[in-house]
């Protein structure tokens, strides 16, 4: 292009009327082809990474962070996205989410970002098309490190996978066996594939992309846990080349069966294996920084969004927390954790994923947050939206009689107003207490499984009378050598409409006890009830609620 100007003005400056003319109509078509390179505006994504909490933790805070890419030096790469699959049910979801891709292809397209189809096994059914021909055209581009047909599993850089995909991962009937023909033989016709497109299933990609200058690329389709990582052009491969390199989360799949480990829903499956890839080896984005802003989930994906912010150091939830929600939520709930900085002890990074909850659950002590932090929290009660508070959560965003340290905010009224509860104190840890459910309560869905006759509670019995209106107790504690008892376990109707469950419970010792972990999973049950309810349906009385 540095040379085609200057010739043009040449030509114009010959003084002839048609040199003129020609030399104008010259520049006009020179203009519309590099006036939108020189435009085109960077594309504004929103990348979500992994970093540990503290080392040797086990836990990562979930933080995203705003980028500007060129989308001229940019490339979408679509992986396996085939017409067939040797599971149908993994068929069915490629065909699902196909249309929503096709929208992002089109849009990224039309934004400069050059497109690679890449169905692995079926290049002979493009072998006369144009996408074809162009990725074999590129010259070869010398790799930083040996591209290979499969980058396996690293386990000195990523450790295990956390799901268990041994079994080939179908969760459904298949007539397929090993040894059979595969049965895809081209990519899902829904995807379009437009002049400028390339196609290939080999190192024929890294040629592409060196060819081009790109250094960006965006990398969707299936299986997350397989090929999306191990093909010669995906995230394996193209993080070594040292691209930038992000995944698309929600438009992508695991190929996990939910009767093998972790023994979870298969959409939690695949945020297992997202936030594997977030650790290890790349970012995330979703499909909404190309369209509307927001995120494709599948039909059949209707778990609600639990976020459960874990900001106390007493009662050891950190660890679990975890474990419960791995053990009694993954089957039925999208869990998310927002974990305290351990630094500072006075923020949570990634609390943005409160924005998106279906429910909070609480389990912090006298944290004062930023201003802007707290207004999240407090904008999902605002919202109506339901609450689930353990054991310092009737504390959690103030100190003890003292105000909030100069550029922090705190909240000294969310037990009364978002739980219903008056804790002031609780009694000596080395006293036993025993909890009883009432029996006006037992009827009630949160005691559902859970024994008619008393059992131990260790940590203390926290003092929480007396209860507000619009609460209705479910369990009642008794303290050894104290004669008053204390609400231990209760439901609230807040001013808003909204439903919290709050308990006192919560020592180490108590999340061993199944009375426990069946009361909190009885209560994240009722409180989504809640949340799928339709706007407006929220109850508004005092009454129990079942």
């Amino acid at each position: 292009m540095q040379r085609v100007l200057p010739s043009i003005v040449r030509r114009v400056n010959q003084r002839s009327t048609p040199a003129i003319l020609a030399g104008l109509a010259a520049i006009t078509a020179w203009a519309a082809c590099v006036v939108p390179v020189l435009a085109a505006e960077p594309l504004s994504l929103h990348l979500r990474s992994r970093s540990e909490v503290a080392p040797g933790s086990g836990r990562f805070h979930a933080v995203t962070e705003r980028v500007e890419w060129d989308p001229r030096r940019s490339a979408i790469v679509v992986c396996d996205m085939w017409d067939a699959h040797t599971c149908p049910a993994a068929s069915r979801r490629v065909a699902a989410m196909a249309p929503r891709m096709n929208e992002l292809l089109k849009a990224a397209r039309a934004r400069g970002v050059f497109i690679i189809h890449a169905p692995s096994d079926v290049m002979n059914f493009y072998k006369a098309h144009p996408g074809r021909k162009l990725a074999q055209a590129a010259p070869a581009a010398e790799p930083v490190v040996p591209l290979e047909r499969w980058c396996r599993l690293n386990p000195d850089r990523e450790g295990q996978l956390p799901i268990d995909d041994s079994d080939g991962g179908c969760d459904c009937e298949t007539s397929w066996k090993k040894g059979d023909p595969y049965p895809w033989t081209r990519q899902i016709a829904t995807l379009e594939i437009v002049d400028g497109d390339a196609i290939t299933d080999s190192a024929e990609a890294y040629n592409l992309l060196r060819q081009r200058g790109i250094k960006h690329l965006l990398v969707m389709g299936v299986h997350t846990n397989m090929c999306v990582l191990g093909r010669p052009f995906a995230i394996r491969q193209m993080v070594r080349q040292g691209l930038d390199v992000a995944l698309v989360r929600d438009l992508t799949d695991t190929l996990y069966n939910p009767s093998r480990a972790p023994f979870v829903n298969h959409h939690t499956g695949t945020d297992l294996v997202v936030e594997h890839i977030e650790r290890h080896w790349c970012p995330t984005l979703v499909s909404g920084d190309f369209l509307d802003g927001k995120e494709y989930r599948f039909p059949d994906d209707t778990r609600p969004h639990v976020v459960i912010v874990q900001g106390e150091d007493e009662y050891m939830t950190a660890e679990t927390l975890p474990r419960f929600a791995r053990e009694h939520l993954g089957k039925d709930y999208r869990v998310s954790f927002v974990w305290l900085d351990e630094k500072s002890q006075a923020s949570f990074p990634g609390i943005d994923a409160v924005k998106k909850a279906d429910i909070l659950l609480v389990s912090t002590r006298r944290r004062p947050l930023p201003a802007d932090q707290l207004a999240l929290l407090k904008a999902h009660v605002a919202a109506g939206k339901p609450v689930l508070g353990i054991r310092t959560a009737s504390h959690a965003f103030h100190l003890r009689d003292k105000p909030a340290p100069e550029g922090l905010a705190d909240w000294p009224d969310i037990d009364a107003t978002v739980f219903g509860g008056s804790y002031s104190n609780h009694h000596s840890r080395d006293l036993a207490t025993t909890v009883r459910s009432l029996p006006e309560a037992r009827e009630h869905q949160i005691l559902k499984g859970i024994p008619t006759a008393a059992f131990p509670a260790e940590g203390g019995l926290y003092q929480t009378a007396p209860l507000a209106v619009g609460a209705v107790e479910l369990l009642r504690g008794k303290t050894q050598g104290i004669e008053k008892e204390e609400p231990v376990a209760w439901t609230f109707v807040r001013a808003d409409g909204g439903r919290s469950f709050y308990t006192s419970l919560g020592d180490p010792n108590d999340f061993k006890r199944p009375e426990f972990t069946t009361l909190l999973t009885n209560a994240m049950g009722w409180l989504s009830r809640a949340a799928t309810a339709p706007s407006g349906a929220h109850a508004t009385s005092a009454g129990p609620a079942r």
